[in-house]
């Protein structure tokens, strides 16, 4: 029996995404076991990250715009501070729900940014010639190294690159000052 070929690079990619927008659609199905899914949605979305951060969108670098790239790091980031949110929380805090919806509207963005026909970060990459069959061997060898770690660790995975300082503590509301 022949091997099956193996995924390239953006086929993997959209392969998670398809996986994380189907654990998004069930969050906002389910009446019981909300954080389960929740788990299952941040731990998919802490791999995929690692993955692209690591090995992907360094690839990428000098070969498609900058902006893009940029764009994608603080992307992830945003959805990191939600994602270690979640994680920490449970169904019955408050804004919990809220926090599932916002990232997944974020990644939803993020997506489109990468997906898009002609000029998104996927079209580029292939207009650019970048070995997306190497990169796809990588990709899925280092996710499989790392989706076990993200189960038994969580949040302990996030590590942000482009937000600087400590997060607020958990409940702490933010403090604005009346302008003088």
């Amino acid at each position: 029996m022949a091997k099956a070929r193996a995924m390239n690079a953006i086929e993997l990619l959209k392969a998670d995404h398809r996986a994380v927008e189907e654990l998004f659609a069930k969050f906002e199905k389910a009446r019981g076991n909300k954080a389960d899914i929740a788990q299952k949605i941040c731990h998919e979305l802490i791999a995929h990250t690692i993955i692209e951060e690591e090995i992907f969108y360094p690839a990428l670098r000098g070969k498609i715009e900058d902006d893009l790239l940029d764009e994608a790091y603080v992307e992830h980031d945003g959805a990191k501070i939600l994602i270690a949110e979640i994680l920490a929380g449970a169904p019955s805090d408050d804004f919990y729900d809220a926090k599932v919806t916002v990232l997944s509207e974020e990644i939803k963005h993020h997506v489109k940014e990468e997906e898009k026909r002609g000029e998104g970060m996927f079209a580029q990459a292939r207009e650019a010639g970048v070995d997306l069959d190497a990169l796809g061997e990588a990709m899925d060898a280092r996710k499989r190294e790392v989706m076990p770690e993200v189960q038994a660790s969580g949040a302990e995975m996030i590590e942000t690159r482009t937000i600087q300082g400590e997060p607020p503590a958990k409940g702490t509301p933010p403090v604005y000052q009346a302008a003088e």
